[in-house]
Parts: C-alpha cells; sequence; structure tokens
C-alpha cells in the first residue's frame, strides 16, 4: 500500500526577547530573521521537523540554528494549515510562544536577524504577518485564531 500524500510539518517561533531595553509588560520585542534562500523576506525563526523529532524540539533547534538563541517555549498558540501558507509547497506548522535573553545573531538559513515590535514590523513572508497579527489579538483579547486558519 502506498503512503499517503499529506503537507509537510513544519514549527515556528514567537520569541519574545525579554531582557530587550525596548520591551514592556505590554510590548513584546519580536526576533525575525531574514531568509537566506527562496522565498526571501522577513520571517518568523522556524523550519522543517526531522523525522523522530517531536514538535517543541524542532521549535528549539530551529530557534538555536537561526537566531543562535536557547528559547524558553512558553506554550504551543496555534497550527497554521492554509495550503497557500508556504508558496512551495503544502505545510502545516505548529506555531510555538517562546522567550530568550541574549543578543540573536543570524546562522544557518537566516541572513539577517533583527528584533522588532508591533509597530514597526517588516513585510512578513508566508503567513507570518496573519501568525503575528493573531498574536496581538490574542495579547490583547486571550482570543486565539479561529479553525480557518
Amino acid at each position: 500500500m502506498a503512503l499517503p500524500v499529506t503537507p509537510l510539518c513544519t514549527v515556528d517561533c514567537i520569541i519574545d526577547l525579554v531582557d530587550h531595553p525596548l520591551r514592556r509588560a505590554d510590548r513584546p520585542v519580536l526576533v525575525l530573521i531574514e531568509r537566506r534562500y527562496p522565498p526571501h523576506g522577513w520571517a518568523l525563526p522556524g523550519g522543517f521537523v526531522d523525522v523522530g523529532e517531536p514538535l517543541a524540539k524542532a521549535a528549539a533547534r530551529e530557534a538555536l540554528e537561526e537566531t543562535s538563541l536557547h528559547i524558553e517555549l512558553v506554550e504551543q498558540f496555534f497550527a497554521y494549515s492554509s495550503p497557500q501558507r508556504d508558496p512551495r509547497r503544502h505545510t502545516v506548522s505548529t506555531v510555538f510562544l517562546a522567550t530568550a535573553t541574549g543578543t540573536p545573531t543570524a546562522a544557518d538559513d537566516a541572513g539577517r536577524v533583527a528584533v522588532f515590535t508591533e509597530d514597526n514590523l517588516p513585510q512578513l513572508a508566508f503567513d507570518h504577518g496573519q501568525i503575528l497579527a493573531d498574536y496581538f489579538t490574542f495579547l490583547r483579547t486571550g482570543k486565539r485564531p479561529g479553525p480557518h486558519r
């Protein structure tokens, strides 16, 4: 029996840099990467889950590989599964909320890394703009995204 064709499994991390001088309780400072490879643009740190790897371990690994930060996972936020979320192929991303301290440094497939607040977010790749809009709504209201994501 042939294996079914299914979407690829990915993870993304919303990393709040808790020791950054611009951070306030009501204003997280988020770590984003500028992708070195297509599709180019700014994105949440993340990537593909390896076979045999738990989601949380993949999230921490990808964050470390791309930002050089050791993160602390706070919670699993939501899973995004729109077939259009990644122009390369259908992926399902489990998004984690995390905290970190220190200075991020770009590595692996991150060309650059920088920190942003809600007020100065760049144009984002994939559906990461929607993910962060959902995150900021969650921070203000406690409401998570609906099943349409």
